[in-house]
């Protein structure tokens, strides 16, 4: 048991590493998105754009994490 949560928290500090290295500058747009912002020219529209993709991301994933969740939890009892 001991080593499985070990490699959990290496992988944790692999993913924190890779987000804090990441050189790139990341939005939460794709490409028809900030096309179709250029034309817009207050940044505050643009934050809150930005934080409202986010925020609809939040519960695919936690549907997606949770799926994972309960596949773990039985995986031995079929």
């Amino acid at each position: 048991m001991h080593s499985s949560w070990g490699r959990v928290l290496v992988l944790i500090g692999v993913a924190v590493a890779v987000v804090l290295l990441a050189n790139t500058y990341a939005d939460a747009q794709c490409s028809m998105c900030r096309a179709g912002l250029t034309s817009v020219t207050n940044a505050r529209f643009i934050r809150n754009f930005n934080i409202g993709v986010l925020v609809l991301l939040a519960p695919p994933v936690a549907i997606f994490c949770s799926f994972f969740i309960v596949l773990r939890k039985y995986k031995g009892h079929g």
